[in-house]
């Protein structure tokens, strides 16, 4: 039988390279899973066969693939390395023979719970081993824990828990016949797939641990999620044979892509091997301008600096050498693959090389998705966007405290400062009282609080003026000169204005200060310490965000579409609102909860439905009078090449498929959720409030769009002088006059 579909064309920036002890390892590694008991484990289905035999582990040749993705690691480390990966690997398999096909979903979970036992401290005792699995984590973690920081094992626990646990996500799927939309899985398999794990074998394998000052950083985030999602979707385009045409499973980005888009098999291939190449040309954008700029933002010594550049040259190494082995695998469909992807070491090599390196055809794909991202037009007249009717199942509702919120907000913000000149802006300020009141805040904080005594619902509206002066702020101020040193220094300066121990904040400079540290006295005293530093920490996650919109305004780059999403959130200020109405669960609903993929999923579900339906309403505004390209329906436009309403559609149906995911989690996952941790009646209460929240939420912040004359034209038009007393344009329009809407911004004209 022939292949469901030709391989694509690869995006290869880097050559393989095998390390030289691979002979070493395949020896070591089969006689280790020989002991491990991983070569005679028999199959649930009572007919003589076992999940692996020596032939089989001997054509799949894991020390190959560890040969060629850590190349430069001495013959010990790489034999530890090669007993990692047949371990996750029999895991992988060990779990599908028992319970995928059985659908044991109870035993499923015991079987992980216990896994869990075996990475414990060093001065714990784990239990007795009952299956390979626990005997080989076991004896992998005893042998690996004592060569790196308890910072590392914190991660590596993390991410080996990640691994193992969301594993019944996948089986969940299975047996209901469910696959997922494309959001909900790319975030999903980052954590089922495992490459975030194999980023922490790469410090292992380097012998340099990221500094753990450095670890959460966005730098650091995003060169390892770069890495797993590229992992993770080649892996999904070589195992598609052998996942969804013989094992019946439906954790693939192909089959995700072939369902939501409704194409063929090759064309959601062709769009999944798009999206790989998109994230291999972020991790470089990264790795060789967003590394330099963290080692000066956080005054990185020199072995710190080394320390990153090794681990990015890992997974640099990873990323070619997992490619080989794909290509060269029986574990895989590779026909044809291996001409194609080998190629002799010739010329430079490492990061920032590849342009220096041919390609197949006259223009490889990373080159090709480069020029695309920095060529998006702008501030081009394309007129009001028509929507089609949203998916919306969940009416609104609007607090009585309204008009009162109306009343008091506007006072708050002349208070700040918002409606004053700002230096940098040569015409008036970022805000005027009229244009303010127009935008109607308070009727938006009214319709996501609509249950909110009269103080919390002014302190709401205040929070949604200074996040929404803020969005404004930076590119009025910083991004028409492309200041973005300057954007960095005002960011830099916030936290200042929310001190965790309540100290005393230093004078404010600017309305962003001022309502800052207003909000931050009124906001954080009834907090706990824990509530606290995270709602600071949203806070902080919108404001630096709004730097990484003005350096890609700078760099005209259309951003990556699953960094744009992951991005957007923060934009948008998702964290920081929701923050206020978790602050009262947070004593009720244990962490170990709070934590979980249902929740984590509930919100992230809710916050790319209300973000993509402010991009659906802006898209006039940002495109056409500002230049903005961070906007959903661009992205797409960008990414598939196709028009604005071909776009605008995916955008709905993205909305429709989140919104679907989210009254699944409230219909099923939720209650699993309870009985799962056997919550109390309190517990269970407030996350039924908060599902009820985010209802209100959704559909506020809808409401409150189709109503806000911000994006509307003819406002559009008014605020910047560019309607006449008949109504019509001044502007002007046709070849040549771009560079007079240009101007418009340049002028000082402030961002509605």
């Amino acid at each position: 039988m022939g292949s469901s579909f030709t391989l694509p064309e690869f995006h290869l920036p880097h050559p393989a390279r095998l390390n030289p002890h691979v002979e070493r390892s395949r020896e070591h590694s089969t006689g280790w899973a020989r002991r491990m008991g991983m070569l005679d484990t028999p199959t649930p289905r009572g007919d003589g066969s076992v999940v692996w035999d020596e032939s089989d582990l001997a054509v799949m040749d894991y020390a190959l693939m560890c040969a060629y993705t850590h190349p430069d690691c001495d013959g010990p480390t790489l034999d530890l390395i090669t007993d990692w990966y047949v371990w996750v690997f029999f895991f992988d398999d060990h779990f599908v023979e028992e319970f995928k096909y059985t659908r044991d979903l109870r035993g499923a979970q015991a079987y992980l719970d216990r896994l869990e036992l075996f990475m414990v401290a060093e001065d714990e005792e784990p239990p007795e081993p009952s299956n390979p699995s626990e005997a080989g984590l076991h004896d992998l973690w005893q042998r690996t824990i004592p060569m790196m920081s308890s910072e590392w094992r914190r991660r590596f626990t993390v991410r080996t828990h990640n691994l193992m646990v969301e594993s019944m996500w996948e089986l969940d799927n299975i047996n209901r016949g469910r696959i997922a939309n494309p959001i909900e899985y790319i975030q999903m398999r980052r954590r089922v797939g495992g490459a975030p794990w194999s980023a922490s074998l790469v410090e292992v394998a380097t012998g340099a641990e990221v500094p753990e000052r450095l670890a959460d950083t966005r730098t650091l985030r995003v060169l390892t999620d770069t890495f797993a999602d590229s992992v993770h979707l080649r892996n999904d385009i070589f195992s598609y044979e052998r996942e969804v045409t013989e094992e019946g499973e439906n954790s693939n980005a192909i089959l995700v892509f072939e369902r939501f888009f409704d194409c063929s098999t090759q064309e959601a291939a062709d769009r999944v091997n798009d999206l790989l190449t998109s994230r291999l040309v972020q991790f470089e954008n990264t790795a060789l301008g967003e590394v330099p700029e963290l080692f000066v933002d956080h005054a990185v010594e020199l072995p710190e600096q080394a320390a990153v550049a090794a681990y990015a040259k890992g997974l640099q190494d990873w990323q070619a050498g997992g490619h080989e082995w794909h290509a060269r695998s029986s574990r895989y469909m590779n026909e044809g693959a291996v001409p194609g992807t080998s190629r002799v070491l010739t010329g430079p090599t490492g990061l920032g090389t590849a342009g220096s390196r041919t390609q197949p055809g006259p223009i490889g794909p990373g080159m090709r998705r480069r020029a695309r991202q920095h060529s998006q037009p702008v501030l081009t007249p394309v007129g009001h966007l028509p929507l089609p009717e949203l998916y919306m199942p969940f009416g609104f509702r609007t607090n009585p405290g309204i008009d009162e919120a109306r009343r008091y907000s506007v006072g708050w913000a002349r208070r700040m400062g918002m409606f004053d000149s700002v230096p940098g802006v040569e015409i008036g300020g970022v805000w005027d009282e009229r244009r303010y009141i127009g935008f109607d805040l308070a009727h938006c904080a009214a319709m996501i609080h609509a249950d909110a005594e009269l103080d919390d619902l002014k302190l709401s509206t205040d929070w949604l003026t200074w996040g929404t002066f803020g969005d404004d702020y930076f590119p009025v101020v910083f991004g028409h000169n492309r200041n973005v040193a300057a954007a960095k220094a005002c960011a830099a300066r916030l936290p200042a204005f929310m001190p965790l121990d309540g100290t005393a904040t230093p004078p404010p400079t600017n309305p962003l200060e001022r309502g800052l540290a207003d909000l931050w006295r009124r906001t954080a005293a009834p907090m706990t310490d824990t509530a606290r530093a995270q709602f600071r920490a949203a806070v902080e996650d919108m404001t630096t965000s709004w730097v990484w919109e003005l350096e890609n305004q700078a760099q005209h780059r259309v951003p990556d579409p699953v960094d744009y999403l992951e991005m957007r959130r923060k934009t948008f200020g998702s964290d920081m609102t929701m923050g206020l109405a978790r602050i009262s669960r947070s004593a009720v609903v244990p962490s170990v909860v709070a934590d979980t993929r249902t929740i984590r999923e509930m919100e992230t579900a809710a916050q790319d439905y209300a973000c993509f339906t402010n991009d659906m309403y802006s898209y006039q505004k940002e495109v056409e009078f500002e230049g903005e390209v961070h906007n959903i329906v661009v992205v797409v436009e960008n990414f598939l090449e196709v028009d604005r309403l071909t776009a605008r559609d995916v955008v709905a149906d993205l909305m429709a498929a989140r919104m679907r995911q989210f009254e699944h989690i409230l219909e099923v996952d939720l209650p699993d959720l309870f009985e799962r941790y056997d919550l109390d009646e309190d517990a269970r209460a407030a996350l039924t409030r908060q599902a009820d929240e985010l209802k209100d939420w959704m559909s506020g912040i809808m409401e409150w769009h189709d109503k806000c004359v911000r994006y509307h034209e003819d406002q559009l038009l008014r605020d910047r002088g560019l309607e006449t007393p008949t109504g019509f344009s001044q502007r002007p329009t046709g070849l040549g006059t771009s560079a007079a809407r240009v101007a418009e911004l340049v002028g000082g004209r402030a961002r509605p």
